[in-house]
């Protein structure tokens, strides 16, 4: 496992208010002491790139683990490649809130790679 600060490495960015909602969320959970942020990518083709996030206590050897504004953001190689960059917020609207990850590198249109899902 590699760990790293967020001096070292900006490979993905936890917003401070993001964590400060994550944080709380541990909280209530009782996983503070235990957990991070496990974030990945799950699929892809036409529609872009699926995240995925959920807490986990038992990073691989191979992880990248972040840490950034007293959490743990653990990230897989593969997940890595599409997400170096990436930034991870939480948003908060009349209509409701949620997490939203900015990714400079999702390519947003389709390039006819023949994928089924995309069908």
């Amino acid at each position: 496992m590699t760990v790293a600060t967020m001096e070292e490495t900006a490979a993905v960015t936890l917003t401070e208010t993001a964590a400060s909602k994550l944080a709380g969320i541990m909280n209530e959970k009782g996983l503070a002491e235990t957990h991070g942020l496990r974030v990945f990518v799950s699929g892809g083709g036409c529609s872009g790139l699926q995240y995925g996030m959920t807490f986990d206590a038992d990073p691989k050897p191979v992880d990248l683990v972040l840490e950034q504004h007293g959490l743990r953001v653990i990230i897989d190689p593969q997940s890595l490649r599409y997400m170096e960059g990436a930034s991870i917020d939480y948003i908060d609207s009349p209509a409701g809130g949620g997490f939203h990850i900015d990714n400079p590198n999702a390519a947003s249109a389709c390039n006819s790679c023949g994928c089924s899902s995309c069908r």
